[in-house]
């Protein structure tokens, strides 16, 4: 009988529990409406003033807007950096300042960066300049010249498709260090030969290193050469201008007459062409910035017209030499700004 009086109780209890239910629900969403306070309540996003630079395809840091402030988180070292307009409230009041954060009142009016490492791909290289132009509200004219360099570099790219469609020249992109030849292996290199309508040497023998001193590793170098129609060689030269055709050869072992396609066809190139006052190639700051002029200048490499000058590669085979370039060739003010430099394409 327990058991059963029990039951009975949780019977009534279950039932008057289902009788009350709509209307306590209807007072518990009235309480709740009430009693969250109107500082709880979700806020509208935040109406960013000014412009605004959105990430598309670096990967090392990323840009996020307040109101009236900004936060870059860089990957690459791990810090970040609040940005904090000069209009605000918060900057007259706010400091920040720790290991891994530094505050900043904006617009700057002069700054500088501090590279150790680079992005890996052409793009990611030069989207950095939305990263600079946070710093000084510029994220207007970084945006116009990002879009500008990438529409001419896709544009280009799809040109060079089309004229590989009847040819498409295989390249050997190489390097000699200490006695030993090695095909390059960086991505963003391979992706310019690949972009500009060639293809690379065949990747499933490129891990080898070949002593120029051992002849049976030479020939098995020879062996893959001779597949080649044409050679990058960025080599190291402490004096770029004194790195001949001869000196090439000679390190290669290979003579003048030779029948591989690159020397007999006068295909073999280097980075070095244009050189600043200290001796720093161009190549490591010019081409960063305006990848397209690279995809221009291998374009015309490997698919010479003869009516197109190269920016930074000279061709080895024909003799050509370094240009030295210097303030005194910069025809525009020091006070306006750089303009990309955009090549003909349809």
């Amino acid at each position: 009988m327990a058991v059963a009086h029990s039951c009975s109780c949780c019977l009534q209890v279950v039932l008057l529990w289902a009788a009350l239910w709509p209307a306590l629900s209807l007072w518990t969403v009235a309480l709740a409406a009430t009693a969250v306070p109107a500082k709880l309540k979700a806020a509208p996003a935040p109406v960013v003033a000014g412009p605004v630079s959105r990430v598309e395809d670096a990967r090392m840091f990323q840009i996020y807007y307040g109101r009236s402030f900004k936060v870059i988180k860089n990957s690459g070292d791990g810090k970040s950096y609040l940005l904090m307009q000069n209009t605000s409230k918060m900057a007259a009041k706010t400091k920040y300042c720790t290991g891994r954060i530094k505050s900043f009142v904006i617009p700057l009016a002069n700054f500088s960066v501090d590279t150790t490492a680079s992005p890996v791909s052409f793009f990611e290289r030069a989207e950095w300049i939305k990263y600079l132009g946070t710093f000084t509200n510029s994220e207007d004219r970084a945006n116009a010249v990002y879009d500008a360099i990438k529409r001419n570099y896709l544009c280009l790219s799809k040109a060079a498709a089309n004229l590989s469609t009847r040819f498409k020249p295989i390249v050997a992109w190489i390097e000699y260090t200490q006695g030993m030849w090695t095909f390059v292996k960086e991505s963003y290199a391979l992706q310019y030969v690949t972009d500009a309508g060639a293809e690379i040497v065949d990747a499933t023998i490129t891990n080898k290193r070949f002593n120029s001193s051992d002849s049976e590793d030479m020939d098995n170098f020879h062996a893959i050469l001779c597949t080649v129609d044409v050679v990058i060689d960025q080599t190291y030269a402490l004096e770029p201008a004194e790195y001949k055709l001869s000196t090439f050869l000679e390190n290669i072992n290979v003579s003048h007459d030779s029948c591989f396609s690159f020397v007999s066809n006068r295909s073999i190139w280097r980075f070095d062409k244009r050189i600043g006052a200290s001796g720093t190639l161009d190549w490591y700051d010019g081409a960063i910035s305006q990848p397209q002029l690279v995809l221009g200048d291998l374009i015309e490499v490997f698919f010479p017209t003869g009516n197109y000058t190269t920016i930074y590669f000279r061709n080895l085979a024909k003799e050509e030499g370094v240009t030295e370039i210097g303030p005194e060739m910069c025809t525009r003010s020091m006070s306006a700004p750089m303009e990309p430099i955009t090549l003909p394409c349809q």
